[in-house]
């Protein structure tokens, strides 16, 4: 530990990503799209002038908000963007959960919600999940600073549809509702349509999931246009120009070409719900998703060990070594090749 940190440095534990491999492996640890982006962006990254490199691009993003706009039924001003919506989330805590009173999340989700907590100082209250491994949306009240989750949740994969987020929303009126829709592609149904009706809504995506694009870093909140404001103000403090003119310029192909993206998450959905039977077929408990993932364990096998067996024969799936989670596994759905595979190595492992 360096002398020269801060106090607040020397407190931190940061957030561990999934391990991102250098051998070849069958990668089903970090939910990547196993298909590749549209055609269209590949023509955008092969036909960009690279003259255009040498300018800062447009601080507004206005051709990226647009296309978005457009895609999701709001108006551009109801639109923010960012280096994917991991620093679309650091931001909103910065405009929004640095206050007095604590903010309300489930305790088991996206684990970098407490990272930002710590980094940025905030108290935060965490509520069990239901039996049934669904957030409990009740247990929010409004006597919070805010309120943060993953819809469908991660990693356990369940969603609550649009009108369980609108009965929280009539509780808690007071301070923001953060939904996050990471993977609300897959199976999941978005709360954007609830922006017009509650301003205390925001709710964030990505790119990197549906799209096919997480070595671009895209992600994007859509909320009310105070909240926007908001998150303009921290953003324009912090970094004017946040999303460079090649990612902007792919992420517009991306969000053009919606033959291929149903045809994709399609592909994905259809795979996981094979996927499922198979590994009920195991004996293994699987909890049912909406996301491009599964939450899986065996009652009768241990998931650290059979997180070895599986990477010492070349597929690479998530254990968190967690009191909650440490009896599970979360395998990202790869393709149906890559699926097989997986299940042929369990078959195995199971003997």
């Amino acid at each position: 530990m360096s002398k020269f940190w801060s106090p607040v440095v020397r407190e931190l534990t940061p957030y561990v990503p999934g391990e991102q491999p250098r051998e070849r492996l069958i990668k089903l640890n970090t939910n990547e799209n196993p298909y590749p982006p549209a055609p269209g962006v590949e023509t955008v990254l092969r036909d960009f002038p690279a003259d255009h490199l040498r300018l800062y691009p447009d601080p507004e993003s206005r051709a990226l908000r647009e296309a978005l706009a457009r895609e999701l039924g709001v108006t551009m001003q109801e639109v923010f963007v960012g280096n994917g919506s991991d620093e679309v989330l650091a931001l909103a805590f910065q405009a929004f959960f640095c206050q007095e009173r604590p903010l309300a999340m489930p305790a088991i989700t996206y684990s970098f919600y407490p990272v930002y907590c710590k980094l940025y100082g905030v108290e935060r209250r965490t509520h069990v999940l239901t039996d049934q491994w669904q957030v409990d949306l009740d247990a929010f009240g409004p006597d919070c600073g805010g309120v943060v989750f993953a819809n469908p949740n991660a990693p356990t994969g369940h969603g609550h549809g649009r009108e369980a987020i609108a009965g929280l929303l009539e509780r808690v009126t007071e301070s923001v509702v953060l939904v996050d829709e990471a993977y609300v592609d897959f199976g999941g149904e978005s709360a954007v349509p609830l922006v017009a009706r509650y301003p205390n809504l925001l709710v964030t995506g990505t790119f990197s999931k549906s799209r096919s694009l997480a070595g671009l870093r895209l992600g994007y909140a859509v909320g009310s246009r105070e909240l926007i404001e908001g998150l303009e103000r921290v953003k324009n403090s912090f970094n004017s120009y946040p999303i460079d003119s090649l990612a902007s310029a792919a992420g517009v192909a991306a969000l053009e070409d919606r033959e291929h993206f149903d045809a994709c998450r399609e592909k994905v959905i259809t795979t996981r719900e094979r996927t499922r039977r198979r590994l009920a077929d195991l004996g293994f408990e699987v909890l049912p998703s909406q996301t491009n993932f599964v939450l899986t364990r065996h009652p009768e096998l241990d998931a650290a060990q059979l997180f070895v067996g599986l990477r010492e024969r070349g597929i690479l799936v998530r254990h968190f070594n967690t009191e909650a989670l440490r009896d599970f596994l979360r395998i990202t759905i790869g393709t149906e090749d890559e699926m097989d595979s997986l299940i042929e190595t369990l078959e195995t492992l199971c003997r």
